[in-house]
């Protein structure tokens, strides 16, 4: 049922309890570990592997159907490499003592939890204090294609939306391939993630190469979006001054019109339950429209009501997975 061709009976640990140990611990030290300064984090190597492929294969004088072609090879060849090597990692936790740490702290390199949390936390210090500026810097690594810069309103936003699609992408995507394929599934999805930010761009340069990484990762992440999506209303029943019922409407009406349906299911419903408009006509949104009837205006607030969701979807999140181990403790292991 779960777990396809992973669980072992004998383990000694069930392969969910992992997962739930490295939510658990990214809830009180996720962020620590700065990624953007640690060479060797697993998003890193990603990242430096896909933007070596890029210019190996990815030549401006090619034809466009040799420059796809060449993203689907070097696609399929990092996916062989991410599901190979993650196999092996899940191999040896079933097999060979305390191989279970290792798996774990991969695990917690890959979520993204707690460190989204707490940089959109310190912007919307940043706005309370007037200082925009030191706003714009903590937001800036969640907002792609910035042009101009954004006043206090666009960084609220951001903020907001930011948080959104890091539900989907960094909270509850990991888990849902988890929990199906184990860590194989996890790494496979956080890759194609990573490839869609590097290449999946529809540019000139990007469009054709990065095809195939970016239309594989919106199927992967067609129901953990909308999952997320979900988990907002949710978690807005435990949130004050927000409105679930709101949240479901937004989400339903308004999801196709950001920039990318997946993340418009969560995002829609931030904007729902928050009461504010988000997307739309932004300094780098390219006159997206906007999801939401609500001002656009937003504000330092708005972003904390919004981590408030956040947090509470996190933990919705992390008790269904708890659930899930009971359940299959209670069934013997199940397979």
């Amino acid at each position: 049922m779960f777990l396809f061709a992973i669980t072992n009976a004998n383990a000694a640990f069930d392969p969910l309890i992992l997962l739930l140990l490295a939510l658990l611990i990214d809830i009180g030290t996720g962020g620590i570990v700065n990624r953007w300064r640690l060479v060797w984090h697993p998003v890193n190597l990603m990242v430096r592997l896909t933007g070596w492929f890029d210019r190996k294969l990815n030549r401006e004088h090619r034809p466009e159907m040799d420059r796809a072609m060449r993203g689907l090879v070097a696609t399929l060849l990092l996916l062989a490499i991410a599901a190979g090597f993650a196999w092996a990692v899940s191999w040896a936790t079933q097999t060979l003592p305390l191989m279970w740490i290792f798996e774990t702290v991969l695990i917690l390199f890959l979520l993204d939890q707690r460190a989204v949390h707490a940089r959109v936390r310190r912007a919307a210090k940043a706005i309370s204090a007037n200082n925009t500026e030191a706003a714009r810097l903590e937001i800036a690594p969640l907002v792609s294609g910035q042009g101009a810069p954004m006043d206090v309103h666009a960084v609220a936003r951001a903020g907001i939306e930011g948080c959104g699609r890091a539900l989907a992408a960094g909270v509850v995507g990991p888990v849902f391939w988890y929990v199906l394929f184990g860590f194989p599934g996890l790494l496979v999805f956080k890759l194609l993630s990573v490839m869609d930010q590097v290449v999946g761009h529809k540019t000139a340069v990007h469009r054709a190469f990065g095809f195939t990484a970016a239309r594989t990762n919106d199927i992967l992440l067609y129901i953990p979006a909308r999952l997320a999506g979900i988990l907002v209303p949710l978690a807005s029943l435990f949130v004050p001054t927000t409105n679930p019922k709101a949240a479901f409407r937004v989400m339903a009406r308004d999801a196709g019109k950001y920039r990318s349906t997946n993340f418009g299911w969560p995002v829609g419903a931030m904007a729902g339950a928050l009461g504010v408009s988000l997307g739309g006509s932004r300094a780098n949104s390219g006159g997206e429209k906007w999801l939401g009837a609500g001002s656009a205006r937003a504000s330092g607030l708005d972003m904390r009501r919004g981590l408030y969701i956040f947090a509470v979807a996190c933990l919705i999140n992390g008790a269904w997975l708890a659930a899930l181990i009971v359940l299959r403790l209670l069934g013997g292991g199940g397979g």
